[in-house]
């Protein structure tokens, strides 16, 4: 039987993954910001080079971070099918 969730828990949920997704643009915006444009400003305009290493680099940041997210999943699932199978051990 499928657990039901209040109305509480699902704004909580919905709070921590727009936290997440705000802290996920932050790390990335400051990351490839760090990586692909001088510290010392030339011109108000991104260049040519600027703006494909900035394409790049979000690119590959959110590529890696769905990765991360997919393997975390798969070990989560594993995680609990190995827990159930320790309590259906216990009940025995």
């Amino acid at each position: 039987m499928a657990q039901q969730i209040s109305l509480a828990d699902q704004a909580k949920l919905q709070e921590m993954e727009i936290e997440m997704m705000a802290d996920l643009y932050s790390r990335m915006t400051n990351a490839c910001h760090k990586k692909c444009i001088p510290p010392k400003y030339n011109e108000a305009e991104l260049g040519k080079g600027e703006s494909v290493c900035i394409d790049r680099c979000v690119a590959k940041y959110l590529e890696i971070h769905e990765r991360v997210g997919k393997k975390l999943s798969a070990m989560s699932t594993q995680d609990e099918d190995l827990m159930k199978r320790i309590g259906m051990e216990q009940q025995k």
